[in-house]
């Protein structure tokens, strides 16, 4: 992640989701081979998945909170399946789909977070985390791109 990039309350996100498309640039050769990493099984679908899904849920929580609402609870299953869905091959154009959705979606995290204060940023309502320290948190979902690594 640039420097800039690291200064702006999204960049975290906008770092984490570069360095997500970098790695699934070389997903096209995967083998079909899932990868096991601590208790879970990984593929290039469930790391797409793993993080549109953290960045959609806590994007949830974020506007539920500024609207002065409970955050929905998520009902995930998160890391703990793999569908069939998962499994598929991972195409050229599923790398083209992933692109498109993690990038609007980062988008929209950078479009929110530019529109708050920096009060609203560090004393966010509600409970749970600051804004700011979502952002930072959703830096981790790097986790599951890593967990399927570098396929060049």
């Amino acid at each position: 992640m640039t420097e800039t990039a690291r200064l702006t309350p999204a960049g975290p996100v906008t770092g984490m989701v570069d360095h997500v498309l970098t790695l699934a640039a070389t997903w096209p050769n995967w083998d079909g081979t899932p990868a096991r990493v601590d208790d879970r099984v990984y593929t290039p679908h469930k790391a797409i998945r793993r993080v549109a899904d953290h960045l959609i849920d806590h994007l949830a929580e974020l506007e539920a909170r500024l609207a002065g609402e409970e955050p929905q609870p998520d009902h995930w299953h998160a890391s703990s399946i793999t569908t069939e869905a998962d499994l598929a091959p991972f195409t050229p154009q599923d790398l083209d789909e992933a692109r498109s959705r993690l990038t609007r979606l980062a988008r929209i995290w950078t479009d929110r977070l530019d529109a708050l204060s920096d009060d609203q940023l560090d004393d966010s309502p509600g409970e749970g985390w600051s804004f700011r320290e979502l952002a930072r948190h959703l830096e981790g979902s790097t986790y599951y791109a890593d967990a399927v690594g570098d396929l060049s």
